[in-house]
């Protein structure tokens, strides 16, 4: 079992913050909780001790790397499983708010439960698919960031998380090797969208092989009215 200095370590030498005693114990019951979750109900592939230290809660720190120095009041994490990287990014910045979406109950019900347990104030959880949260006036164009991890292609994921961005605001795809070719192939789609690609950032993980990149895309247009499409179609017809 790893202990919770190699995470401050590591978390100081990927994005120069340090985390708090109180940070910590945090991350400590959250990651025992997982623990707890994952015996009953699987809710991640990954259970080796280390690996969910690097591949969930480092890897979610690596979204303050694209986030920094810009407008961060609010985020929504689609497709956000047992809370990747929403809730780690909430224990990170305390004053973020944070919306998390998925469609399987049991992983909002594991969000939920993390939440209570946390005393996290300003963090929601939303049992619902992206296409129809995004036609909701309450949500559609009202956020900061949009961030993913792991849940489409970019030119599907682009017609997810794009329409809950707010002008000038931004959306954040965490993607593995993959990560500059499809940021290419899906560039028509992110500017039919109202959104033009900003920046792909490369970044390592310790003892990760495979590259890591964050995809960052500008919102800078409304997003027409007829997206996202129906529920299953963005999946189905790729733009």
């Amino acid at each position: 079992m790893w202990d919770m200095k190699t995470l401050m370590e590591e978390t100081q030498n990927l994005i120069g913050l340090s985390l708090t005693p109180y940070q910590i114990s945090q991350l400590k019951r959250y990651r025992q909780e997982l623990e707890i979750w994952n015996e009953r109900y699987s809710l991640t592939a990954i259970h080796d001790p280390e690996k969910v230290r690097v591949k969930h809660f480092l890897d979610s720190f690596s979204c303050y790397l694209a986030m920094e120095n810009t407008a961060i009041e609010n985020l929504i994490d689609v497709g956000s499983g047992p809370g990747f990287p929403g809730i780690p990014l909430k224990i990170l910045l305390p004053e973020l708010k944070v919306t998390l979406v998925d469609s399987v109950r049991k992983k909002t019900d594991f969000c939920q439960h993390i939440i209570d347990v946390l005393n996290l104030e300003g963090i929601v959880v939303k049992r619902e698919r992206a296409e129809r949260l995004a036609n909701d006036p309450r949500y559609r164009e009202k956020y900061d960031w949009a961030v993913a991890r792991a849940v489409a292609h970019l030119s599907e994921l682009s017609e997810y998380l794009i329409p809950f961005v707010r002008l000038g605001g931004r959306m954040l795809a965490m993607k593995g090797d993959s990560g500059p070719a499809e940021a290419h192939e899906a560039s028509e789609a992110i500017k039919l969208l109202g959104g033009e690609l900003s920046r792909v950032r490369h970044l390592t993980l310790p003892g990760v092989a495979e590259n890591r990149y964050l995809v960052v895309v500008e919102k800078k247009a409304s997003t027409p009215d007829r997206f996202p499409r129906r529920v299953g179609i963005p999946q189905k017809r790729p733009l």
